[in-house]
């Protein structure tokens, strides 16, 4: 199935990294990277975050996965995310090495898209959930990589992975205990996505959906696994990112389009996230250095 694993140091890894365009980026989810890897003995992950969903495929072998101090035994068929900014760990059993196949994707809809598969941030191993289906389109995904002669569009880019999403989706009934967020915390998380350039604070989407302001953000972080002022400023800065590769503003000019009053505060939030100034952040963008994602 892969043609080009490589060995790394405790994996042989095979990676394809895209490059999302503005419809991508402006759809519900869009895909980052693909990928599987073989484990080596000693292969051991974490603890860390990562800055995207990442959806986790089990061919072969068996391991464990921890997240939010949960401990899930993996298996073949297994399912497993990793959610933004949540702590996870995943190693292999010395017995039996892991073979995985992934996806890494983003989105504002990522959250749904997830729900569709019986996964949340309180529930994010579900075994058995990868079906025979599940692997062929997979399969067919990373062909699409390799046929060098083929224009890879943007569009078929969304159209696997929304494929693979058809193919893990479950019926709500089959899954109640995945937690249902209020709806209140729902519609605190769309005026978020809606509104987060426009100078907002936490306290005022808190009175927006009518709840006090530290239960919206226990409620929030638990529901979502990330607190809404670091959901708030993933928005902002995912725009950023965009404006510094896809336009020609000025830095004072996205400062305000992405909800900060200055281009000081927006340096400093920039670099806090990203490591590096807004202004570095576009310089390597035009020198290739810097993966639209």
């Amino acid at each position: 199935m892969f043609q080009n694993m490589k060995d790394d140091y405790h994996e042989f890894l095979e990676i394809h990294f895209f490059n999302p365009s503005v419809y991508e980026k402006a759809s519900a989810a869009w895909p980052i990277r693909l990928g599987a890897n073989q484990a080596k003995p000693g292969y051991h992950i974490g603890p860390r975050v990562t800055p995207y969903y990442y959806l986790i495929m089990v061919l072969e072998g068996e391991g464990t996965f921890i997240q939010n101090g949960v401990i899930y035994p993996l298996q073949p068929g297994d399912l497993f995310c990793l959610f933004p900014q949540v702590t996870h760990e995943y190693y292999t059993s010395e017995a039996s090495a892991l073979h995985k196949m992934f996806f890494a994707f983003d989105g504002k809809q990522a959250l749904s898209l997830l729900e569709r598969t019986g996964l949340s941030p309180a529930r994010p191993h579900r075994s058995k959930g990868v079906r025979e289906e599940t692997v062929h389109v997979m399969e067919e995904w990373f062909q699409s990589c390799y046929n060098e002669q083929k224009d890879y569009s943007d569009l078929e880019r969304l159209t696997f992975l929304l494929r693979v999403f058809a193919t893990l989706t479950v019926p709500r009934s089959v899954t109640p205990d995945v937690i249902r967020e209020p709806s209140w915390v729902q519609k605190g998380k769309e005026y978020l996505e809606i509104h987060y350039a426009g100078g907002i604070t936490i306290k005022s989407v808190a009175d927006y959906v009518g709840v006090e302001r530290t239960h919206f953000t226990k409620i929030f972080h638990k529901t979502y696994g990330i607190s809404p002022m670091k959901y708030m400023q993933q928005l902002r800065m995912n725009e950023a990112e965009s404006l510094l590769i896809h336009s020609s503003y000025k830095l004072g000019e996205i400062a305000q389009s992405v909800g900060y009053p200055d281009l000081f505060s927006f340096s400093k939030a920039f670099k806090n996230y990203a490591g590096i100034s807004p202004a570095r952040y576009r310089q390597q963008a035009e020198q290739g250095c810097v993966h639209s994602d």
